[in-house]
């Protein structure tokens, strides 16, 4: 008797799993072996980043041989089915040899219209994230729990993330802080980590500029599976990367949207 095949989920949680295994001996050790891949400042990448794709790419090609890849590491693969796996194998790799455990794997599945499935997870702490059209859950040490994104309606009450201070540009920079000005709480640092914290209910606001479309697909179809919304900064759609506003609902959203437009 043949077995079923795997579904959607279950191929990309073997990836994650597999990206686990190849990550997690590599983390914290003092002699990691580590590239920078700009010659005007710091963009590293490690073994373990290029271990972790190509594990997850030899699932595909046995499990998933139609659909397209796009890797951070090793670029892209035309597939014939229409969909394609969008992977960043280490989402934060400058937090990764840092020895900080806030950097994540990050999985989607897409088509033409974007992200139709993410995973983030986050090996060291065994936290995953997923969102898709069944909805949006988490499985970590506590177990499984169904994600929801939080009610906070206001932006003064509101809990604001970022990864570098900069945010980008000299005028993206001001348009953060002009939003920033405006919350109750920012924080910095937290790579793919604070869009599973949005996810989850902890957070409200993650903007971000800059980004590859291997950054932000994965936390875009978890955080709309938990109920939240992610825009650019002009309120079109943000899976092919560049400027980031992810948002735990439409209110909260409505008003950083607001501010970002000015600049």
């Amino acid at each position: 008797m043949m077995n079923a095949p795997l579904s959607d989920l279950e191929v990309a949680e073997k990836m994650a799993d597999a990206a686990r295994a190849a990550i997690l001996p590599y983390f914290r050790q003092s002699n990691l072996e580590t590239a920078n891949k700009l010659q005007d400042g710091y963009d590293p990448v490690t073994v373990a980043d290029r271990a972790a794709e190509q594990a997850m790419r030899d699932l595909l090609m046995e499990l998933r041989p139609e659909d397209g890849i796009l890797g951070e590491e090793y670029g892209a693969v035309s597939g014939r089915s229409g969909r394609t796996w969008v992977l960043d194998p280490i989402d934060g790799t400058r937090g990764f040899v840092s020895g900080t455990p806030t950097w994540g794997v990050l999985i989607a599945l897409s088509d033409d219209r974007g992200p139709i499935m993410g995973l983030i997870d986050q090996p060291y702490i065994g936290e995953r994230f997923v969102g898709g059209e069944a909805g949006a859950f988490m499985e970590g040490p506590l177990g499984r729990a169904k994600l929801s994104t939080r009610r906070t309606r206001v932006l003064k009450d509101a809990v604001l993330f970022t990864t570098f201070p900069e945010v980008g540009t000299t005028n993206e920079g001001a348009a953060f802080q002009a939003v920033s000005q405006q919350v109750q709480l920012t924080r910095y640092g937290m790579d793919c980590y604070a869009y599973a914290l949005l996810a989850a209910g902890q957070v409200d606001l993650v903007i971000e500029a800059g980004l590859n479309a291997y950054d932000i697909q994965a936390p875009i179809a978890v955080i709309e599976a938990a109920g939240g919304i992610v825009t650019d900064w002009q309120g079109r759609p943000a899976h092919h990367g560049g400027r980031a506003l992810a948002a735990a609902n439409s209110d909260i959203h409505a008003e950083a949207l607001e501010i970002l437009r000015r600049f």
